[in-house]
């Protein structure tokens, strides 16, 4: 059910036009949130017509929806290069790299599958439903990579790393970068100690 969720809904590239309202909806629902983001803001910093716009998504569930996929696709793309060449440490100290590198980027606001949770609180939404989809694969994901780097409990360690990382990315975009970013490397040095003895 999981890989349903995150699934694209569509087989083919999406038209430009298409493309250019989700790579926008991207950014304004990253920067300021999905509900204050307005459906005749979107068309026009996307540069299509209304009826262009309800050709591809007929709503704005249906961008939100995308939208959450996409941000699956792009973390789940980035993790499979991270994992690439089969050094699950490596991969685990990639992941925490970029995370890191995530506190620091300007204008960072938090996790965008975060930030969306707290727009929809209806764990029955649909919208809903695909950021906890998102967060299951993603601790996973993080599981078989500390089984395969020998963690006695891999499971339990993904689940404290998520969480961990979950403190830092709110701590992060609410208080001190520096600490959370600190506070987040401990946990992973940790979970890869663990694994190592």
């Amino acid at each position: 059910m999981t890989a349903d969720l995150l699934a694209p809904t569509a087989t083919r590239p999406p038209a430009p036009a298409k493309l250019r309202i989700l790579e926008t909806a991207d950014r304004l629902f990253t920067d300021e949130g999905i509900r204050t983001v307005g459906i005749d803001r979107l068309i026009q910093e996307s540069r299509v017509t209304k009826a262009t716009f309800y050709k591809h998504y007929g709503a704005k569930e249906r961008l939100v929806l995308d939208y959450v996929r996409n941000r699956h696709r792009q973390e789940a793309d980035a993790l499979v290069r991270r994992a690439a060449d089969g050094d699950a440490e490596a991969a685990v100290r990639a992941l925490l790299g970029a995370t890191l590198a995530e506190l620091d980027r300007a204008g960072f606001r938090g996790d965008a599958f975060l930030n969306t949770a707290a727009e929809f609180p209806d764990r029955a939404h649909p919208v809903r439903a695909v950021v906890t989809a998102h967060r299951d694969w993603f601790a996973a994901e993080l599981a078989e990579l500390l089984r395969e780097l020998g963690h006695d409990l891999p499971g339990d360690a993904a689940d404290d790393l998520v969480l961990a990382r979950d403190g830092a990315m709110s701590g992060a975009y609410a208080g001190d970068p520096i600490a959370a970013g600190a506070a987040l490397t401990r946990a992973f040095e940790r979970a890869i100690a663990e694994a190592r003895a």
